[in-house]
């Protein structure tokens, strides 16, 4: 599969500002790490992601099974609590879809006195929403990878990420207060954007709880 930029990224790494971890969805694919995003992750502390993902970056990455959780020190005091959650690239059960797209994996932060963030990765499985859901459930904010990127000769052309009903399906499941759209544009393999997800979290009665920021 070719991975096809059509807009460059809105901001150099340069620019984001002291980064102490990284939470990577996975390492396979370029729309997720790039070779600027590699570059990145050599001067962070610590990055997060699977465990194969872990295997491959080196000492400074640590992977996260299903459920598993680490304990990272926040600058003011404190702490904030990081779980792996499960997340199928796919359509389909993931022992069928990882050999095909890769493992990968999603993430709770929770913490006394914080919000509860899910961020979902690349992730196409209500059934893994849910299952996240029955453990956190409401989430304080949802990042939810979206975009429904498709490509004809996998999986016969559905979604490997959420199309913008499922996203609007995952915010609903979660009970999620602040929804963050990503992962939508800027790639030729994604085939909805911020129309369609407005559209569909318009039709679920979510469009005031959702934060656009300024990426896609």
């Amino acid at each position: 599969m070719v991975l096809t930029k059509t807009v460059p990224s809105p901001r150099a790494p340069a620019g984001l500002g002291p980064v102490g971890v990284v939470l990577l969805s996975h390492d396979e694919h370029a729309d997720n790490l790039d070779t600027s995003g590699r570059a990145l992750l050599t001067g962070i502390p610590l990055t997060l992601t699977t465990p194969g993902g872990g295997r491959r970056l080196g000492e400074k990455a640590t992977g996260l099974a299903d459920w598993q959780s680490i304990e990272l020190d926040r600058p003011d005091g404190g702490t904030v609590t990081v779980t792996g959650v499960p997340a199928v690239h796919g359509p389909g059960p993931r022992e069928e879809v990882e050999p095909v797209c890769g493992e990968v994996v999603g993430f709770v932060l929770t913490g006394e006195g914080l919000p509860t963030v899910y961020v979902s990765g690349d992730n196409a499985s209500l059934d893994a929403v849910k299952e996240i859901a029955e453990r956190f459930a409401p989430v304080d904010t949802a990042i939810l990878f979206a975009g429904a990127p498709r490509f004809a000769e996998v999986f016969g052309g559905e979604p490997i990420v959420l199309d913008s009903a499922q996203a609007a399906e995952a915010a609903q499941l979660l009970g999620a207060r602040r929804i963050v759209p990503v992962h939508y544009d800027s790639w030729a393999h994604f085939t909805e954007g911020r129309d369609e997800l407005e559209a569909a979290f318009t039709a679920a009665g979510l469009a005031d709880r959702v934060d656009w920021g300024h990426q896609g």
